[in-house]
């Protein structure tokens, strides 16, 4: 029987816990550090994400033997290189193969060397250099990225040069995002629907995930800033079997094959943000763990055994693993937000109905910015709790998962109405 690890604090973790939890490989799962709604299901251990000896030393204390990272934060700052060092077995990239998600100027030139399809782009370290080449571009829309890891809000999507001139001065002269900004990309504005598409690798095979639709703007409409994500859904019915095998052969496939042409195989979770433009789909960004709050949708639908994936994963023998099973009905994420959020949020206000909620068939809520003080589970973070439903169909899984969302009282506390309507209308005008 395995002990297992599961680092991170957010909706994510709890949901792979909650999976893990399932195996009967399983007999204990920890969380480093969770939340309100890991510790009331399974072992938090008050240790930071960042603190890699105290992960090790916990690992081997109670020997786990096996450790799945949830943030992208530890896995660039080199986790799974400290862990194999120390000879525990864990499931992620190594800090080179980060470099994914970590560096976008990495990320864009691997596309280019592969030729994924991506938004043309060039890079800068100088910001007068990268003012001049805004101004050759004219009144053309771009994104401007920061290089390194922002917390989710270092692309600036601009529809003005005023706003790119802007969104240069903010990331490079004002750095806003500290070093993540000494360097960016600026690259073409895509535009279309979002795709997220997932897949476990072991270095040398992969296998796919199903695809999921994230919700990055705040409000409903997609207006607003960006945040860590406000909603999901999976299946996302615009992903198409033809699709799906365009994706894999043009963009998963050859991702793989390059990193381990540069000797850097890559195994843990590929996450390609795609977007599907009118020629095609191309990679926003690549991720290197799971996505949240996709990752709660996609668990609640899996049915393979995810410990005995993720082994096979790390022993590099997914090719000898079974074809991932899964739940065909729908399932949908709301994600329950602070208020203030994603700006200035206050920490502490008491949160209620989670129990009624849970109550309701097919419904799992997921807590991510949550604590426990006193027996009471409290606010701890923007985003609060990611409340997700089953359903026959996507409508089905949306009328539960608000429903269920309805029931939960925290002062302030709200939500995006929007979540699954994007694949409605998607169905409605293919006349399905």
């Amino acid at each position: 029987m395995a002990n297992v690890l599961v680092v991170g604090r957010g909706g994510r973790e709890h949901a792979l816990a909650w999976k893990l939890a399932q195996s009967p490989h399983v007999q204990a799962v920890y969380v480093a550090p969770g939340n309100a709604g890991t510790a009331r299901e399974f072992v938090n251990v008050p240790i930071d994400p960042t603190d890699f000896e105290g992960l090790i030393r916990f690992a081997q204390e109670q020997n786990v033997t096996l450790t799945v990272v949830g943030p992208e934060g530890p896995l660039c700052a080199g986790i799974v290189d400290a862990f194999r060092q120390a000879g525990l077995r864990i499931f992620g990239p190594t800090r080179e193969a980060a470099q994914l998600e970590g560096s976008k100027v990495f990320a864009k030139q691997l596309m280019r060397r592969a030729a994924i399809p991506t938004a043309e782009f060039a890079t800068f370290d100088d910001p007068d250099e990268a003012d001049r080449y805004l101004r050759s571009l004219g009144d053309v829309p771009v994104v401007v990225k920061a290089d390194g890891l922002a917390a989710g809000k270092g692309s600036i999507v601009c529809d003005t040069p005023k706003e790119a001139f802007a969104a240069v001065d903010l990331i490079m002269r004002q750095r806003a995002f500290g070093d993540a900004g000494e360097r960016i990309v600026i690259e073409e504005r895509l535009r279309g629907e979002e795709l997220s598409v997932l897949a476990i690798c072991d270095g040398r095979t992969l296998a796919r995930l199903e695809p999921a639709q994230d919700h990055k703007a705040a409000y409903d409409g997609d207006r607003g800033p960006n945040t860590g994500g406000m909603g999901a859904y999976s299946p996302a019915p615009m992903a198409t079997p033809e699709l799906l095998e365009e994706i894999d052969q043009r963009i998963l496939v050859p991702a793989v094959h390059q990193m381990k042409r540069q000797g850097i195989p890559f195994q843990g979770v590929l996450y390609a943000g795609l977007m599907l433009t009118p020629s095609g789909p191309k990679v926003l960004e690549f991720n290197v763990r799971f996505g949240d709050p996709e990752c709660q949708p996609l668990m609640m639908r899996l049915q393979t055994d995810l410990y005995e994936l993720l082994d096979a994963a790390v022993d590099g023998r997914l090719d000898q693993h079974p074809a991932i099973a899964w739940d065909d009905r729908a399932a949908l994420c709301v994600v329950l937000a602070a208020e203030g959020y994603p700006g200035k949020y206050t920490k502490g206000q008491p949160i209620t109905g989670i129990e009624q909620a849970e109550a309701m068939a097919d419904v799992k809520v997921f807590h991510a910015g949550t604590a426990l003080r006193d027996g009471q589970v409290v606010v701890d973070g923007g985003r609060i709790l990611g409340v997700t439903a089953l359903g026959d169909s996507l409508p089905e899984a949306k009328r539960k998962a608000y429903e269920a969302i309805r029931l939960i009282k925290t002062p302030g506390g709200w939500c995006r109405h929007d979540i699954g309507d994007k694949a409605l209308r998607w169905l409605v005008d293919q006349g399905r």
